[in-house]
C-alpha cells in the first residue's frame, strides 16, 4: 500500500507568551507531485485543524523541520550533531535543542497529534506503507542532500548572511539566492518523485513575483518554500527509502520508534560507516 498524501510543515518552533506566534508554513501534495493545498497558519491550534483537513484518513505522511522528540538535558541532540557531522562540507549545521529549550512547538505538536491518532515514526526501520505518521525533518538537508537540487559545493544563501557579503548587500543577494532555489523546487516537476509547483495558484505564484527585500515578506515566503521542500522530502523518502535517504540519529538507545531522529536525504559522500 502506497502513501497517498505528504506534507510539509515549516513550524514556527515558539508557543505560548502574550505575543503572536510566528508564521507557520504548511504545504500539503499528492502522489502525483500536485499541490493539493499550501499556505500558512499561525499557532499549533490553527496547524492542527489546517493538518486534519489536508491529511488523507490512514495515508498521510507528515515531515515537520522542527525538534519532535528530545529526550537530551543538556548540548544538541544525538541527531543535531550528525547534520554538522555528514552535511558541514556543504556550510550545513543544526541547532541545538535540549530539555531545557524554551522554543519546543515540535514537542507539543507531537503530543497534540498523537492524542488525535497520529504516530510518530523515527524510520529505523525504514518508510511507513500506511497510517497517519508524522517525522522530523531538515529543509537544509534536503538542498545539499538531493542532487536534483544542484547544490553541489554548499548550501544555498536564502536564509542565514555567510561573513562574506556585506550587511549592505545582504537583502538583494538573498532574494536573488531565494529566486534560485525556487527555479531549482520548480524542475522538480520532472524529478522522481515529482513536484508540480505550478498545479497551485499559490506555490506557482512562488515562480512568478520575484522575492521580495521587505524581512517580513520575505520570512512569508521562505517559511512556504521550506513547507514544499518538507513535502517532498516525505515523498522521497516514501519513494526511495534509504536508497535516497538517512537516519541522522539512528545509533539512539531509545526504544524502536521513539529515537529522537532527523530524515535527510543523502548523497554517497555524506553517509558514514554504511550507517542508515
Amino acid at each position: 500500500m502506497a502513501v497517498e498524501r505528504f506534507i510539509g510543515i515549516d513550524l514556527a518552533w515558539a508557543h505560548g507568551g502574550t505575543r503572536r506566534p510566528n508564521e507557520t508554513g504548511v504545504a500539503a501534495v499528492d502522489g502525483s507531485g500536485t499541490v493539493v493545498d499550501c499556505g500558512w497558519t499561525r499557532g499549533l491550534d490553527e496547524t492542527v485543524e489546517w493538518l486534519a483537513g489536508a491529511a488523507v484518513d490512514g495515508s498521510t505522511l507528515v515531515f515537520v523541520d522542527a525538534p519532535l522528540v528530545v529526550d537530551n538535558a543538556a548540548g544538541q541532540r544525538g541527531c543535531e550533531r550528525e547534520v554538522g557531522q555528514r552535511y558541514g562540507r556543504w556550510k550545513v549545521s543544526a541547532n541545538s535543542t535540549n530539555t531545557g529549550s524554551p522554543r519546543k512547538a515540535g514537542v507539543l505538536l507531537l503530543e497534540r497529534l498523537r492524542k488525535a491518532g497520529w504516530s510518530y515514526d523515527d524510520g529505523r526501520e525504514g518508510p511507513p506503507t500506511s497510517g497517519l505518521v508524522l517525522s522530523e525533518c531538515y529543509p537544509y538537508t534536503t538542498l545539499v542532500g538531493a542532487a536534483e537540487l544542484g547544490y553541489d559545493l554548499e548550501r544555498p544563501t536564502y536564509k542565514r548572511r555567510p561573513a562574506r557579503v556585506p550587511s549592505a548587500d545582504w537583502r538583494a543577494v538573498r532574494a536573488q539566492a531565494c529566486d534560485e532555489l525556487i527555479g531549482r523546487v520548480a524542475g522538480l516537476a520532472t524529478a522522481d518523485p515529482p513536484l508540480l509547483l505550478a498545479s497551485h495558484p499559490v506555490s506557482r505564484r512562488l515562480t512568478e513575483e520575484p522575492s521580495p527585500r521587505r524581512a517580513a515578506d520575505y520570512k512569508h515566503r521562505e517559511d512556504l518554500v521550506d513547507a514544499l521542500l518538507c513535502a517532498w522530502t516525505a515523498a522521497l523518502w516514501s519513494r526511495h527509502g534509504l536508497t535516497r535517504c538517512q537516519v541522522l540519529g539512528a545509533g539512539s538507545p531509545a526504544p524502536q520508534g521513539h529515537a529522537p531522529t532527523i530524515i535527510a536525504p543523502a548523497r554517497a559522500e555524506q553517509r558514514r560507516d554504511g550507517a542508515p
